[in-house]
């Protein structure tokens, strides 16, 4: 695995390790907005969008609901 100043890279991650590093920042990410320096903020960020797009990459074709579409918004 490839580590250093800005985590692991996302592409050596298994599934289960990728997704608890998703939950993980998706549960700091309030914090980090409302109390973290410029550059953590950043950082918080840019990992956020290496770890989400691994994601997608490896999950193309993901389970999307219906409610989260636009069409389905206006039906509601």
């Amino acid at each position: 695995m490839t580590t250093g100043m800005m985590g692991v890279d996302p592409r050596d991650l298994d599934d289960e390790d990728l997704f608890r590093e998703m939950r993980h920042l998706h549960e700091t990410r309030t914090d980090a907005l409302l109390h973290g320096s410029d550059d953590a903020l950043e950082r918080h960020t840019s990992r956020t969008r290496e770890l989400e797009g691994e994601y997608l990459k490896r999950y193309p074709e993901r389970d999307v609901d219906p409610g989260r579409l636009r069409s389905g918004a206006r039906e509601r």
